[in-house]
């Protein structure tokens, strides 16, 4: 069985929509490489309502598994910390970023 072929456009199509292509310009963008207004790479309500429900949801199978209480607690934490190490460095926060990790250091030194 063979399909029909395909209608082609007659006038082209721009690849990007997100921002209108100048006049002047060579070629527009391949198609995929443009973001809409910057929106893809912030942690917003949605983000943390889902990564709520994983955590109380992991923490529920831990529990129910028979992990002791502080053990689930203490997994949960380590999680948590390193979601927010990845978060901080990820939205170019490298100050505070190496304040907790100063602060890690002297914690685990002792001082």
């Amino acid at each position: 069985m063979s399909l029909p072929p395909l209608p082609h456009p007659t006038v082209p199509t721009p690849a990007c929509t997100c921002t209108p292509a100048a006049p002047e310009a060579p070629a527009p963008a391949p198609v995929g490489v443009c973001e809409p207004d910057g929106a893809a790479g912030r942690f917003g309500p949605t983000h943390a309502l889902v990564l709520l429900i994983a955590v109380l949801g992991l923490g529920t199978c831990l529990f129910l598994a028979g992990t002791e209480l502080d053990t689930v607690f203490a997994l949960l934490g380590g999680c948590g910390a390193i979601g927010a190490a990845t978060l901080t460095a990820a939205g170019g926060g490298r100050r505070l970023m190496s304040i907790f990790v100063e602060a890690a250091v002297r914690s685990g030194a002792g001082k």
